[in-house]
């Protein structure tokens, strides 16, 4: 398996689609009724599609999961290109005080992050890191690892990265309040290598805590789950 998407749930997919494609520079895919994709490339590394797919109504649930685009020497360039693309400051600047960061939201409120530190993020790519928010992080991680093939950091065994050590990072952080109510309003896919047995992935899923969904959507294509911390995700059959 190999992670694929990073999926938002959009009232307006072309707004929010043209919106993170501009800031990230990513290469644009699909543009239709079914949602807009758009693909981020990072040389040497993986690539990453964005999908944006259609809600009749905006999500209320606050995301537990988050990008941290990458700024550095440039991050008041990049937050000047957010703004005028649409993002909408947070009123505070910086997440809860923390000055190496400033906060910003897309323009259908999804919440995300410029890093002023770019020293940390060599190779990353314009997305520096997926922050995803868990109740248990050490055991979320080991669940992660399994699900991507990613490896977790020497210095920082809460972080997961591609083999290439390219590309962005997936960290794992301590929910600061339990998963609630709606699905999350973005979430991650992975997709099956054409050996991967469904059943069996759906076993192991299971043993590692997390669980199968069966949500009232139709025949689809791909089976849903979530994490052991209840953050959604799909597994998308081999290609």
């Amino acid at each position: 398996m190999y992670l694929e998407n990073i999926v938002f749930d959009a009232v307006n997919p072309r707004l929010v689609g043209l919106f993170w494609q501009d800031l990230l520079g990513c290469e644009q895919l699909t543009d239709s009724a079914e949602g807009f994709e758009t693909r981020l490339t990072v040389p040497g590394g993986p690539a990453l599609d964005l999908c944006f797919q259609p809600v009749p109504e905006a999500p209320k649930d606050p995301g537990r999961l988050h990008l941290d685009v990458l700024g550095g020497a440039e991050t008041n360039s990049m937050v000047a290109a957010a703004l005028g693309l649409g993002a909408i400051g947070t009123g505070t600047g910086t997440r809860q005080g923390d000055a190496s960061r400033v906060d910003l939201e897309d323009p259908e409120s999804n919440t995300f992050s410029v890093l002023k530190n770019g020293s940390a993020y060599l190779n990353t790519g314009p997305i520096a890191s997926l922050r995803l928010e868990s109740a248990d992080p050490d055991r979320d991680t080991e669940f992660w690892a399994w699900l991507t093939g990613w490896n977790a950091m020497a210095l920082h065994p809460q972080t997961l990265r591609h083999p290439t050590l390219r590309g962005p990072l997936l960290s794992v952080s301590q929910e600061p309040a339990a998963k609630s109510g709606p699905k999350n309003r973005m979430h991650l896919d992975v997709r099956l290598e054409a050996d991967d047995d469904p059943d069996a992935v759906a076993s192991e899923i299971g043993a590692r805590g997390g669980q199968e969904l069966h949500p009232n959507w139709g025949e689809l294509p791909w089976r849903v789950y979530q994490d052991p911390s209840g953050n959604e995700f799909c597994v998308l059959p081999s290609n």
